[in-house]
């Protein structure tokens, strides 16, 4: 696959994973938050959480499910580029790191597939996708 193709279907899979966002009552913050160390896809609030969210989109789980290139390296990089937005704001949630996984299965007319991990920096990863 191309590298713009690549790229126009990560920033689909941004686009429904905010809308999965404010359907599950979360508030969004910021979306595509760079720091010198990296990007968070999407800053969002929910109850008592502020949650930095990596979105992974994928169309097929052949190789590996979207949530295995979360790897240990891109984890530090979120969570230092985390540190750097806490610095500059106040705030008083409990910080939380997501994954939001986006299966866009072509075969399907183009259905499309969610699975939202929380706090996923600190758990296993599920073999069972969707």
């Amino acid at each position: 696959m191309s590298e713009e193709k690549s790229r126009q279907r990560g920033k689909l899979g941004e686009k429904i994973a905010v809308k999965f966002l404010i359907k599950n009552n979360y508030s969004i913050c910021k979306k595509n938050f760079y720091s010198k160390y990296g990007e968070i896809d999407i800053i969002a609030e929910n109850d008592d959480y502020l949650s930095f969210i990596e979105v992974k989109t994928r169309s097929n789980t052949n190789f590996a499910t979207p949530i295995d290139f979360v790897d240990k390296t891109k984890q530090q990089r979120i969570i230092k580029t985390a540190i750097v937005y806490l610095s500059q704001r106040q705030n008083q949630l409990q910080p939380r790191f997501d994954v939001i996984e986006i299966l866009i299965l072509k075969y399907d007319k183009y259905r499309v597939k969610i699975r939202h991990t929380k706090n996923a920096f600190c758990q296993e990863k599920s073999n069972e996708f969707f």
